[in-house]
């Protein structure tokens, strides 16, 4: 028999619960907090040491979350022992989904340095001010990001220490061989961490053209991995199934990159907190996917939704067996209600899910799955959640009633402490413990969220945040252009793709192909405009000097 979601929430959260709450005060902020949440990442890593189950499958490679720590050990050993890296130090990774993404960041948040994910579609360009910006001490990166990061890194002085180098030689100036460098058997060395030191740096795309790193510390990221875990824990009370153990092991699939923080906390931190298995992918195929969640049989496939649209419209979908799948879905981006119907129609176990959390929030938020989420495609689920606290309020800051929109605030342990050294930009964003989230949206009567627009000119093209003004800034370095609009287009399959609208200077001529190899050499691929569209006359603009953009999106695309 289902419980109410408050019956649930207090038979998983009262004094002695596993999930027992408590007020917690950081910089005169309160915000209710899991109690038993590991104090730091160190003792949450720590915690798989002498474990011999297999964690990590990356093609024909096994590991299991004992050499994952061994490993760590002796990357955080050189980190401070070869390369003086210090409590508070930036530490960079750059490369595709693989265990040595895994092992740096292990051993990077266990020796108190600060991880900072780059972006693996990133430019030169992207990664040279990123670099910069962040000001990192060492880079730990794979032979294709280590060719882009070169020149960067040369010219700020910061060495590389390469993965995988047999495909990159010679090795150039700088760089070290992971193989070369660690040495395994030694131990994690000693250092001081508190929950309020700062642990990661995860870039997000900005509105003015450069991307802003968002701070998260210690706390934040445990509480984020105890409240994702709290929610697996509270579906279970409510459909009183929690003691029944499962036929099949928990196995969840990597199919978004690590650099992102869907990727990072709520699929790779949580299958390290529960022990689960994580099957990694080289490259995102729906094929593939099939065949590696037959074979490992994957119970939890987290995604973007047009992850979801390929693998069910692989023409061998039916072939595989995809029996073992309880859970398919995600966030990054709304998926539309025929999607929801697909997934629900098209696995004999497995049920739709979605989340709503930013790298602000360490992916945490409202989230939506099974029942309810057929029910009410339109919605990321309800609020508040067990820690977070979700308002929507009008232009002058002030909380709506039900069904009136308004901006998406909200409140929780698991937020950023703030922007990497732009203070400006973190008290624009984050107000007395309250997150702004740019999004537009409302909350009914049953408090079920719904997003209903961007207040930020953003696009999110297959999960992927593409700010319009800093595409436009790239179309207006080239000399012809004289006005330049990018706007979202939608589509089913990617949700947005990136489109652009162009009013030439007076005797200038440009090709679509033209534009859009200029703005690839200085864009990342997926940022790059695959709608393009040239008007005769001057961009229709609003009293403020604004683009009509929507007037554009209906006179050019659709």
């Amino acid at each position: 028999m289902t419980i109410s979601v408050s019956e649930a929430v207090a038979a998983i959260t009262g004094p002695g619960q596993p999930f027992e709450l408590v007020d917690v005060e950081v910089d005169g902020v309160t915000n209710r907090s899991f109690k038993n949440a590991p104090p730091t990442l160190r003792e949450f890593f720590a915690s798989s040491r002498g474990l011999h189950e297999t964690f990590l499958v990356y093609e024909d490679e096994e590991w299991t979350f004992d050499q994952v720590m061994q490993e760590a050990d002796a990357l955080g050993y050189a980190l401070v022992h070869h390369y003086g890296i210090k409590v508070g130090d930036r530490v960079g990774i750059a490369m595709r989904n693989l265990p040595e993404w895994i092992v740096s960041f292990a051993a990077i948040l266990s020796i108190g340095a600060i991880s900072v994910s780059l972006n693996a579609w990133w430019t030169e360009d992207e990664l040279d001010y990123a670099i910069n910006d962040a000001e990192l001490q060492v880079l730990i990166a794979d032979p294709e990001r280590i060719t882009r990061s070169l020149g960067p890194c040369t010219r700020a002085g910061v060495p590389i220490l390469g993965v995988r180098l047999d495909d990159l030689q010679p090795l150039g100036p700088g760089v070290e061989d992971w193989n070369q460098v660690l040495v395994r058997g030694v131990p994690m060395p000693q250092v001081e961490i508190t929950p309020d030191t700062d642990a990661t740096i995860l870039y997000t795309s900005g509105t003015t053209g450069f991307p802003k790193g968002a701070v998260s510390t210690h706390r934040a990221i445990c509480q984020a991995i105890m409240a994702f875990s709290s929610g697996a824990v509270l579906q279970a009370a409510r459909r009183g199934t929690a003691s029944e153990p499962s036929s099949v092991p928990p196995c969840f699939i990597l199919i978004v990159p690590l650099f992102h923080v869907t990727g990072c906390v709520p699929v790779m931190l949580s299958c390290f907190s529960w022990h689960f298995k994580l099957v990694m992918m080289y490259r995102w195929e729906p094929e593939r996917a099939l065949q590696l969640i037959e074979r490992h049989k994957v119970s939890a496939f987290v995604g973007v939704p047009t992850q979801s649209w390929d693998m069910i419209e692989s023409p061998n979908f039916s072939k595989y067996d995809t029996s073992s799948l309880a859970s398919i879905g995600g966030g990054g981006a709304p998926a539309p209600p025929k999607l929801v119907a697909r997934v629900e129609g098209s696995f004999s176990k497995g049920r739709p899910s979605i989340g709503y959390g930013m790298t602000e929030t360490n992916a945490y938020g409202p989230g939506n799955l099974g029942d309810e989420y057929v029910s009410h495609p339109t919605s990321t689920g309800r609020t508040p959640t067990i820690v977070m606290d979700v308002e929507i309020r009008n232009e002058q800051g002030k909380a709506v009633s039900p069904n009136e929109s308004g901006e998406i605030w909200m409140k929780s342990p698991t937020l950023i402490r703030g922007y990497w050294r732009k203070p400006d930009a973190t008290a624009e964003t984050i107000q007395d413990g309250w997150l702004r989230s740019g999004d537009l949206g409302r909350i009914d009567d049953e408090g079920f969220l719904y997003i209903e627009d961007r207040a930020k000119d953003m696009i999110i093209r297959a999960g992927e945040n593409v700010y319009c003004s800093e595409v436009e800034a790239a179309i207006y370095e080239h000399p012809a252009v004289h006005e330049a609009a990018v706007i979202g287009v939608p589509n089913e399959r990617l949700g947005e793709e990136v489109g652009c609208v162009i009013f030439l200077k007076d005797g200038a001529t440009l090709s679509e192909d033209e534009i859009r190899t200029f703005v690839g050499e200085r864009l990342a691929s997926f940022k790059v405009p695959t709608r393009v569209a040239f008007s005769k006359v001057p961009l229709p603009r609003n009293p403020a000097g604004k683009f009509l953009k929507r007037d554009l999106r209906e006179h050019y695309f659709v």
